[in-house]
Parts: structure tokens; sequence; C-alpha cells
């Protein structure tokens, strides 16, 4: 074994719940006890002092340029190997830049069109034809993708408990299913507020192919604009946007809901969570989430009470999320070559190791998936029991 080889191996074997192998030119290591359950091969030996700074960037890396081959299923190894992340080693001080991003609105303007500007055309292929880019709802075990967004969008439209000419907020519309589905089942007035301009443009097509104009609106928008908007709504929903706003923001960010929702009026909060705070992780951060922050559900519930959000129900989907990742993926994978053709092979492992690990630390409570619902004061016109 080479002097490399044997720095590898070492740092490896602190990774050993789950046993795997790994092969190095003709030899082959076994790290933890038992039958491996995935097999690590490495075309190219990743830079031990990068490895020190950061496991996941150095890791993540070297399987972008394919120095890393995981034989076999992807998710099924990440899976095994990504509920070790508490071995993980990120050195803070020197990834500052990544970890640290600003929150300033110019930045994070930037930083979420990095993400959802990639292009409409790249997000249709392996999303449904909802468009919906966020946690499913699986009612039963049958239910495709297509469907089980459809149940999520009917579940958070339900627990809004909307009625005819209520007017509705979408924090981060994305490409306005949820509006849409609203303005046809319940006839409420709603806006979209978004940073991306390809989201905007879609969004906006959908409206009039849908024949809503009098109904729903959509504008790019910052939500620190909405405390000097003049803007009143009866209902504020908004999915998978707070992973965005950064910890130092979370205030402001309630803040500005409290500042345009109605006294007694109601406010659901769909978003990735974690038990405890933590800044990021730094590929995920450098490669997907540019400034991307999950927040934890203790800080959120927290701050909820300064702005007198009366906490009406707080359920956790984290498994419904491993489910839509892993469909996310396997689409993902039917489109290989067309992602190819728009992008490049370093794209395409990434976004898949993307999907991948997600769906893995989803799986194993790395993080959770919370719906938390709010009436702003006491309402109490609200049924006893649970509507939906």
């Amino acid at each position: 074994m080479s002097l490399l080889d044997n720095k590898i191996i070492s740092y490896l074997s602190k990774f050993d719940a789950n046993p795997f192998l790994v092969k190095i030119k003709d030899e082959e290591y076994v790290i933890g006890n038992g039958e491996p359950s995935f097999v690590i091969k490495f075309n190219k030996i990743p830079d031990i002092k990068e490895l020190m700074k950061s496991t996941s960037l150095a890791l993540g890396e070297a399987y972008m340029r394919g120095d890393i081959e995981i034989e076999g299923d992807l998710y099924s190894a990440l899976d095994k190997f990504l509920g070790q992340m508490d071995k993980f080693v990120t050195d803070k001080k020197a990834l500052k830049n990544i970890i640290f991003s600003s929150t300033n609105k110019k930045n994070q303007f930037k930083e979420v069109r990095q993400h959802y500007d990639i292009g409409n055309d790249f997000y249709k292929l392996w999303l449904d034809d909802t468009m919906n880019y966020s946690c499913a709802y699986f009612k039963n075990d049958t239910d495709t993708l297509y469907q089980a967004q459809l149940n999520k969008t009917d579940y958070i439209l339900k627990k809004l408990y909307l009625k005819e000419n209520m007017t509705l907020l979408d924090i981060g519309c994305g490409w306005g299913f949820l509006l849409i589905q609203a303005a046809k089942k319940y006839k409420v007035k709603g806006l979209g507020i978004t940073l991306s301009e390809e989201q905007y443009n879609k969004f906006n097509e959908r409206i009039k192919e849908e024949g809503l104009e009098d109904y729903l609106k959509v504008e790019i928008m910052d939500y620190r604009d909405l405390s000097k908007s003049g803007l009143q709504f009866d209902r504020i929903v908004s999915v998978g946007m707070l992973e965005h706003v950064g910890r130092d923001n979370y205030d402001i960010f309630l803040k500005n809901v409290d500042s345009v929702l109605k006294q007694s009026g109601l406010f659901l909060l769909h978003y990735i969570s974690a038990k405890k705070e933590h800044p990021g992780d730094a590929w995920i951060k450098k490669y997907i989430f540019p400034g991307g922050v999950v927040p934890s559900l203790r800080e959120i519930i927290n701050l909820s009470a300064e702005y007198n959000f009366s906490t009406l129900d707080v359920e956790n989907l984290r498994r419904h999320y491993n489910k839509t990742l892993l469909l996310w993926d396997k689409n993902f994978r039917e489109h290989i070559k067309e992602v190819e053709q728009m992008f490049d092979k370093e794209f395409v492992r990434m976004w898949d190791l993307y999907l991948c690990a997600c769906a893995a630390s989803f799986n194993n409570g790395i993080i959770d998936l919370h719906q938390i619902l709010w009436s702003k004061g006491i309402n109490n016109d609200l049924p006893l029991v649970r509507w939906y």
C-alpha cells in the first residue's frame, strides 16, 4: 500500500458503521466489519488536505470529476454512508465564504437565480406536469409523483381553510401551481412572489393559459419589500422558500409576513428543517443551493411567538420527501442524455449526487420536512377538530 493509499484508508476507517469495500487500482480494502454493503472505486485519490477541510466538498467534487465511482446503486451507498455525517469534517474558518455568504438582497437575488434559473426546459425533464419542486404527499403506496403533488397542493389548500373571495399570498411561488389550484377550486384572489425570472415568465404563461387573469398575479419581489407594499391578505403560504432566507433574516421574514397578514389570518410554512441549528453543508452550498440554510424547528417556533402567531399544527413529512426525491432521480436518470446535451457530464454527476444525497439525508433523519400552520392571534372561527 502506498503512503497516499494508506492515508485515504485511514481517513475512511472512521466511517465503519456500515461495512464497505474500497478499490484502489488493483487493491481492495474493507472498512468496517462484515459483508460490504457497497463499493467505492478510487480512480484518483482526493487531496488529503482538502478532505481535512471538508469531507463533503472533497468527496463530492471527486465524484463529480469521476475520480470516485460507486459500483451499484448510488442512493443505496449514500444511504449507508451519510448516516454518519456527524463524523464529517468541516473547517468553517477556511470555508467561511461558502458557509457564511452574505444575506443582503443583492447577493440573495443572485443566489436564488443561480439555482432556479438554470432553465425551465431542464426542470420540465424530471419534475412532473405540476412543476412542483417541493415535497409531495403520498396518500397511497400506488400514488404517482403527479398524483402525490396534487395531494400535497390540495392538502395545503385545505389546511388554509380557504373561502371564495379570500386573498392568498404565496411567498416563493415557484411556477405557480398552488395558486392556480387555489383560484380554480376556491375562487380566491392570489399573488405569487418570486426572485426567479424563469419562474415568473412561466407562471405568467400559465395564468393566461388557464384564463385566470382576474384572479392571479405574479411579481418579482423580495419578501423584505412586503412590509412597505401596503397589501393585506387573508391567507399566506410559503413552500420551500425559507431555506433561502438565512439565519440572520428569520426574524425579518416573519416580521414581513406579520405586516401583510390580516388579524386571525392563517399562515402555512412548509420547509426543510433540522433538529439543531447548523450553517449547512459545504458541497450543497457551493454547487446546488448557494447561501442555503436549513432552519431548526425550534428556532422558527420560538420566533413565531414574538409575532403573536398561534401554532395550530406542526406536521413532519420527512419520509414523503425521501420518496419524492427518489422519483425525481428516477426521472432525471431517464433523461440523462438530454441533460448532458444541455450541460455536461460533470453537471449530470453533480445533479444525480444532489438528488440521491438529499434522499439519503431524509431517510436517515439528518433533515426533516415540516409544515407549520399558524393563525395571527386567536381564530375561534375554525372547526374544533382538524378540518383537513
